[in-house]
């Protein structure tokens, strides 16, 4: 049996332009929180990544589904050990636990979606990286003490938030 429609829930149009649209700097990447676990009853989140040359986190794995469509570029994947690139067009399901990351190594910057389910990933990279004005704006300048402290909050956190680095 289905349940009944849930009236205190809405309709959310997402577009990364919008200027009600949180933009997170991490690891020098861009973020936009487009839909939120807030929105979606923890169901999922969608996040626009802008990655420049070069970007990509660490190795790490997590408790969740992870599914990456590729939206302008090419962005190599590791999984489990083994590359493989991913262009524009394509979409990289990247299973719970498994150990991966992604690099851009294309040399030019590179854009995808990145939809997390259950949400929480959303939660995460507002806790760990920092606000920024928009898609095109230029990551902070963190001193060495700054950059130690991300790096230690993200370390901290990853256990709530169902992730770990390798």
């Amino acid at each position: 049996m289905i349940p009944d429609d849930d009236p205190n829930r809405s309709l959310t149009l997402a577009h990364p332009d919008d200027p009600g649209t949180t933009y997170i700097s991490l690891v020098g990447n861009t973020y936009a929180m487009l839909i939120t676990g807030a929105q979606t009853n923890g169901q999922y989140c969608l996040i626009d990544m802008r990655v420049p040359d070069g970007g990509g986190p660490p190795p790490h794995r997590h408790d969740f589904e992870e599914m990456f469509t590729i939206l302008e570029g090419e962005i190599e994947f590791m999984f489990r050990g083994e590359r493989l690139t991913a262009r524009t067009g394509s979409t990289v399901n990247i299973p719970a636990n498994a150990p991966h990351n992604f690099r851009n190594v294309s040399g030019a910057p590179a854009r995808m979606l990145c939809m997390c389910t259950p949400a929480g990933q959303d939660e995460y990279f507002l806790r760990i990286g920092d606000v920024v004005a928009g898609k095109d704006a230029p990551p902070p300048r963190l001193s060495p003490d700054e950059l130690a402290e991300r790096r230690r909050r993200a370390a901290e956190l990853a256990s709530t938030y169902r992730s770990e680095f390798l």
